[in-house]
Order: C-alpha cells, then sequence, then structure tokens
C-alpha cells in the first residue's frame, strides 16, 4: 500500500510524445475518459481494432468532450474500407456515392464509420471555375485524413483503447485556448468549399470560439463563393445554424462578418425593420429555449417565422391592388416561396404546414359567432397560436388578441359564450334580402306575346 501510495505521489508527470508528425497527447494532460464515449463508438473502434485495422473517434466528438460539452454523436474513422467494415459488423450498411460512409447499428444508437481520405494534389483537383472542389473521395491515411479536415479542432483523433489523442495540427492547444483555426491557407480551403465560411461562423457562435485572425480575414472578399454552392448544401447548413441552440449568436455572427446577405431574404430585409428585426429575434430564442429544454422544434414552423414579414409586406401589397384579403394571401405566400426556393431549397414537405400557420393568422381576428370553436378544432391550432403569441410578443398585433385566445382556449362553455363578439364587431350585419314577391295584381297583367 505505502509503495502504490508513494508512486502515485512522485510520479513523473504526463507528456506529449511525438509519433511521426502527429503529437500524442496522454489522458493525464487531455483528461477524456474511455467511459465518456458512447457505447456504439466503443464498440466500433474495438471491433475494428481486434480485425487488425486502426479505429479512432474523430471530430466534434472529441473537440465537445475537451470543451466539457456533451457530443450530439460519435463518428469513427479507420483504414479499413466501407467492404472491410461492413465485414466486421453484421448490423451495418453502405451508403452514399460521392464517398461511401458506413452506418453501424447498436440498438438505437447509429455510429458513422468512415475511410481515412487523401488531400487531392492542386494539379490533380478537379474544380471549378471559382475553385470549388467537385471530386474529394480518394482513400488516404490518418495523417491525410487529418489534413483534409477544416479546422484544427476537428482533426482530433481519440483511441479509446489507450485513452490518447492524436493531432496532426495543434488541435489540442487550439481547442484549449478557445481558437478556430483553419488547416492550411484559409483562402484557398474556402475556395475549395465555401459552405466552410458558415461553418466557421456555426461553430464560433456555438462554441464560444475565436475564430483565428487569419481564418476570418478572406471571408469577407469570398463570400460571394457562397452563391456557387448548390441549395440542397446550403440549406442544410443553415438548418444546423438555425437548429444549433445558438441561432440568435449565428445570426448576430452572420450579420458582423456580412454574411447573411443572399441566404434567407429575412436577413437581407427584415433585420433592417425594427418590428421584423425583434420578431425574428423572438422566434430565434424560442427555438434556442426549446433545444435546450431538449423540447421538439419544427422547422417548417422556423422557417415560416423567419418569412412572415416578406409574406406580410407582399399580402399588403396585393390588397392594395384591389385584392380581397385570402386571395391576396394565397398570392402572397406563392410568391415569397418561389423566390426563397431560387435561394435556399427549402423542402416542399414544409410549404403546407407554412401556409396554414400563415393562413389562421387571419382567423384570429375573427371572434363571433362558431368561427372560434371552428379554429380550435384545426390541427394545425397549436402551432398557429404559438406564431401568434410571437406577433404579439414583437408588438406586430395587439396583446389582447392573445390574452383573448389564451383564455378563450381554457374557458368554460359559459365563459365562452360572454366571450364571443357580436356578429360583425360591432358593425352593421349585411344580409342579402330576398326579392319580394310580386303583388298578386301583377298575376293578372297579360302576358307579353
Amino acid at each position: 500500500m505505502i509503495k502504490k501510495f508513494l508512486k502515485r505521489v512522485f510520479r513523473k508527470p504526463a507528456r506529449t510524445k511525438t509519433v511521426g508528425n502527429a503529437q500524442v497527447i496522454p489522458f493525464g494532460l487531455h483528461g477524456v475518459a474511455r467511459e465518456q464515449i458512447s457505447y456504439g463508438a466503443q464498440k466500433v473502434t474495438d471491433g475494428l481494432q481486434a480485425a487488425g485495422y486502426q479505429a479512432y473517434v474523430v471530430g466534434g466528438a472529441v473537440r465537445d468532450l475537451l470543451l466539457d460539452r456533451i457530443p450530439k454523436d460519435f463518428d469513427v474513422a479507420t483504414d479499413a474500407t466501407p467492404e472491410e467494415v461492413r465485414r466486421v459488423f453484421r448490423r451495418s450498411r453502405i451508403i452514399g456515392r460521392r464517398f461511401r460512409l458506413v452506418h453501424v447499428m447498436f440498438g438505437e444508437e447509429v455510429v458513422e464509420v468512415s475511410t481515412f481520405r487523401s488531400m487531392i494534389e492542386a494539379e490533380d483537383a478537379e474544380t471549378d471555375e471559382h475553385g470549388r472542389l467537385l471530386r474529394d473521395n480518394q482513400f488516404g491515411d490518418q495523417e491525410q485524413d487529418a489534413a483534409r479536415r477544416d479546422f484544427t479542432a476537428n482533426a482530433l483523433f481519440y483511441d479509446p483503447s489507450t485513452q490518447e489523442i492524436h493531432d496532426f495540427h495543434r488541435g489540442y492547444d487550439d481547442t484549449r485556448n478557445q481558437l478556430l483555426r483553419m488547416i492550411g491557407d484559409p483562402a484557398t480551403r474556402y475556395r475549395e468549399d465555401p459552405v466552410r465560411m458558415l461553418r466557421a461562423v456555426r461553430l464560433s457562435a456555438k462554441l464560444g470560439m475565436k475564430l483565428e485572425p487569419a481564418t476570418a480575414a478572406p471571408i469577407g472578399k469570398l463570400k460571394g463563393l457562397l452563391d456557387n454552392v448548390p441549395e440542397a448544401r446550403l440549406l442544410d447548413e443553415v438548418l444546423k445554424m438555425l437548429l444549433s441552440g445558438h441561432s440568435v449568436e449565428c445570426i448576430q455572427h452572420l450579420r458582423k462578418m456580412h454574411l447573411h446577405h443572399g441566404l434567407l431574404p429575412l436577413l437581407d430585409v427584415i433585420l433592417e425593420q425594427p418590428v421584423g428585426e425583434k420578431f425574428v429575434m423572438l422566434a430565434l430564442r424560442n427555438t434556442d429555449e426549446r433545444l435546450s429544454q431538449e423540447k421538439p422544434v419544427s422547422p417548417a414552423f422556423l422557417f415560416a417565422a423567419l418569412l412572415w414579414h416578406e409574406v406580410l409586406t407582399a399580402w399588403q401589397s396585393y390588397q392594395k391592388q384591389g385584392e380581397r384579403p385570402i386571395p391576396a394571401m394565397h398570392a402572397a405566400m406563392d410568391d415569397v416561396l418561389a423566390k426563397q426556393r431560387a435561394q435556399l431549397a427549402i423542402p416542399h414537405r414544409h410549404d403546407a404546414v407554412m401556409k396554414e400557420i400563415w393562413l389562421l393568422q387571419l382567423r384570429f381576428e375573427q371572434r363571433a359567432g362558431q368561427r372560434p370553436f371552428r379554429l380550435l378544432e384545426q390541427p394545425r391550432f397549436r402551432a398557429a397560436y404559438d406564431f401568434l403569441l410571437l406577433r404579439c410578443a414583437s408588438g406586430e398585433v395587439d396583446q389582447e388578441l392573445g390574452l383573448w385566445w389564451d383564455e378563450f382556449q381554457e374557458a368554460s362553455t359559459e365563459r365562452r359564450a360572454e366571450m364571443l363578439q357580436p356578429e360583425g364587431a360591432g358593425e352593421k350585419k349585411r344580409r342579402r334580402r330576398k326579392p319580394r314577391k310580386k303583388p298578386a295584381a301583377a298575376a293578372t297583367e297579360e302576358p307579353s306575346a
């Protein structure tokens, strides 16, 4: 016992060692224990290593654990090909076309396994006229795989069997110093994939990390490259921002770096309007709060909120041209969605939900007769009601309207009857009168020939 105690007290401090071009950081320095890795990721790395392959937990999971955050998922990188990974794990499937990955299933957990990729030499790279890589699917080794990753903080390899971190680009130090640094020349890397500019903003906002000056410098000049990114990829990155749990910080960072123009009409126009900006920020804060409480969030609701003031402006314009409210709303919705789809490929499956939420806003003003009861029966009532509360909180409509509907939902039958407004809300009720019958004397007139 005394011998063990003395050994602990006088043991040498843990130090990094160098293996090839990698720094190997021991557990005694970084403190990330094997038990912090998910069950599935442990089984995948153990299984691949037992079969004679290299296997590491990589990317955001390692970064988040060093920042004392809980990773959303755990990815694994290996020198095994997809077919070899598939042979090791029975419950797995190969996915992807441009670059194949393997999904290994352990109950509800899915571990994504990628084969080490290499950097493509400049003379061999297939790019468009702006420098964007069109092909990046060549297998490589661990060091090459680290070099092709975007930021140093995302290029860390954790080995659960030894509890060591392999670091080729000083990403461990950058992570500890809360610094987000691009691997390689930032301008070249942004040209290869312009979405990296948005990722830099998102990760900086989400993780509270400072963008290294050289990494931030080219963004202002190269932001126009985002126009050449396929809409589906742009949508994917925008959704990651909006559903990151830090959407408010992301939007603020986008504005600071002038990256918001062209992504969403609301970011071009609405954030310049006091009421519109307040509404959008309330919607984003509400989304962030729900995510922090692990409540579900609907992308369709979020897009409906983000595009609402564009719809509202178009709706008012159509009414000024003489259109009636409901046809004007339909025209406005179609215009805004068509304009947005040209910039960001919002899936058509969200259209119906967004339109229902928008159309139901017109019906909240109708508080007479059977209309409020019919509105309560609508499948999207709750989402539309939450949307109404955002409008009330932003000052777009009177708070009284939200309070009325809040009470009406829970009120007794007697109280609801008392709350109903008179038909026509005080205006003279107009009824179509039936034509009077001609007097009997008229029947004596002789019919025309």
